[in-house]
């Protein structure tokens, strides 16, 4: 006797077997024709399939995000918003991706600042002559019992690098960065090993911090920005 949903099941398989064989033929052809017409998209990290059917997603240079159609015909530079979730999907994506493990963070390359019974846990990449660095300061003098572990990263030009380097080859790091993001006291002249101000910039550009302050809290998040310290409090008091 014949099985009834054996013909369901076979057609069911072959669609299955065809659209994977469409997605990655219309992966390979999407990097073939970018590749052929835009010289930048020669190394492309990553193809996907997007929300809306017929785009998909190109990832070059780690965290830029591009759409194309399953021919690379045309390529569109921009968010995507869902507008039913109200949800910058884009956004989310390049999150996702340069979202930095707590864990694995350099902390060697950073200064440690410890505040009350410092349980609680943050990281800072900071440009000392930041105007918004400054002030985040400040205001996180109002946030007690974390450890803070500040990155310093001279992005803002030669003088920025001078500064870093004067703060971290300082006898007393934490201090010297103290009096001069909180009090004006410009640190003195210092000379030491600052591979880790170069460490520090190329785990930024690794990793898409591309503006200062930026946070990291412990499970992971970030935070660009000079946010209040409030707002510093609730991340941190929702991880404990």
């Amino acid at each position: 006797m014949k099985h009834p949903l054996r013909p369901l099941f076979a057609a069911l398989a072959v669609l299955a077997f065809g659209s994977a064989l469409t997605a990655t033929a219309g992966e390979a052809e999407i990097r073939k024709n970018l590749a052929a017409r835009i010289p930048q998209f020669a190394k492309i990290d990553e193809v996907t399939k997007a929300p809306i059917p017929g785009l998909y997603e190109v990832r070059v240079n780690g965290f830029e995000i591009f759409y194309t159609d399953e021919q690379g015909n045309y390529l569109l530079q921009g968010n995507l918003i869902d507008v039913k979730e109200r949800r910058n999907l884009t956004e989310e994506r390049v999150e996702k991706l340069s979202q930095v493990a707590f864990d694995k963070l350099p902390t060697k390359d950073a200064i440690k600042i410890v505040r009350g019974n410092g349980k609680r846990r943050l990281a800072v990449f900071a440009d000392p002559n930041c105007g918004y660095c400054k002030q985040f300061e400040r205001d996180l003098t109002k946030v007690d019992n974390v450890t803070i572990q500040l990155f310093l990263y001279p992005v803002l030009g030669p003088d920025s690098v001078v500064k870093s380097r004067n703060i971290w080859c300082a006898k007393d790091k934490a201090k010297t960065w103290d009096d001069w993001m909180q009090r004006g006291v410009a640190p003195a002249t210092a000379e030491c090993d600052t591979a880790a101000l170069t460490r520090n910039r190329e785990f930024g550009q690794k990793y898409n911090i591309t503006g200062t302050p930026t946070l990291i809290f412990s499970d992971g998040t970030r935070t660009p920005g000079a946010i209040p310290a409030a707002q510093v409090e609730k991340q941190l008091s929702a991880l404990n």
